[in-house]
Order: structure tokens, then sequence, then C-alpha cells
């Protein structure tokens, strides 16, 4: 059965990146998270769906963001 729009829901999700540390500091603000060994598990809850999914889009951007800044400061190595 497909979880209705309404019911409360909860996302997790890990990542892995050898830049894990500073992809971690930029979610401080935004998520609950753990950093152990390059692996990070960010939790997220939501009363609905819908407020899970714009919550989804906001971490992603900010670790997409976080990530591109990354990869510039790297090239100007």
């Amino acid at each position: 059965m497909a979880p209705r729009k309404s019911e409360s829901s909860r996302l997790v999700l890990r990542l892995t990146h050898e830049d894990a540390d500073a992809l971690a500091a930029s979610l401080t603000t935004e998520a609950e998270f753990s950093d152990i060994k390059g692996t990070i598990e960010v939790t997220e809850r939501a009363t609905s769906m819908v407020d899970l999914r714009a919550r989804w889009n906001t971490l992603m951007r900010g670790l997409i963001a976080s990530e591109q800044v990354l990869g510039i400061a790297e090239g100007n190595e």
C-alpha cells in the first residue's frame, strides 16, 4: 500500500564522499545527521509526504551546492 500524502514519514539518506566532513558541515543547520568515517547519514522526518519532499529538495540543493564548491576549491589547488 502506498503512503498517503497526509501521513507522517521518515527518510534516511546514507552517502559516502571523500570530503564528507565538509559536506556534513553544510548540513549543520539543515538536518539531523551523523558523520562517521567518511559516511554521512541524514535523517529527515515530516508530518506529511509533501513536507518531506520539500525537506528533501532543500537538503539536496544544499548538498549539491556544497559539492560544487568543493569541486571548484579542488580545481584551484
